[in-house]
């Protein structure tokens, strides 16, 4: 008898441990909006190194659109959106409103995250921003790395992601 429980309590923890591994399924992107998921690195350096890894689906557009970053086992970490005058940060149950898409992404990442060259680059083109080197050369095969050296500190995004 204690055999069976022991066998059956396995396999209930056995369940909800893949099930906690399971990938949530994608929202649908409407017709006319760019969208892409997969993980995301970024190491900010400075006297204090920070880094930050999740995984992510944008979708939208430079000028209002959507990034929803995840834990590994596909929980909500943050959410971040954005539209002519609005940007939002909704995580662990706080909405917070920023000035701009900019103050949006440096507060959810600890860097300045050009979000709109960001479509740009993961669709190929190696759009210029100012400190930033972004290396599109991957992109065909799902990776993108972007450098930014000015100003301090320097930060590195890698990106793994499928459209």
């Amino acid at each position: 008898m204690m055999r069976v429980l022991r066998s059956g309590s396995w396999l209930l923890l056995c369940a909800v441990l893949l099930a906690g591994c399971a990938i949530p399924p994608r929202t649908p992107t409407p017709a006319g909006m760019q969208a892409w998921n997969g993980r995301l690195a970024l190491t900010v350096e400075g006297q204090a190194s920070q880094s930050f890894s999740a995984g992510f689906e944008l979708k939208g557009a430079p000028e209002a659109g959507e990034l929803t970053l995840t834990n590994p086992l596909g929980g909500t970490v943050a959410v971040l959106a954005w539209a002519p005058g609005n940007a939002t940060l909704r995580s662990g149950g706080n909405v917070r409103q920023f000035p701009s898409v900019e103050a949006l992404a440096q507060e959810a990442t600890g860097a300045e995250i050009p979000l709109g060259a960001l479509f740009d680059w993961l669709s190929g083109r190696p759009t210029p921003v100012a400190g930033w080197e972004a290396d599109v050369t991957q992109v065909a095969e799902g990776r993108l790395r972007a450098r930014r050296n000015a100003p301090p500190p320097a930060a590195d995004l890698r990106v793994l992601f499928e459209r």
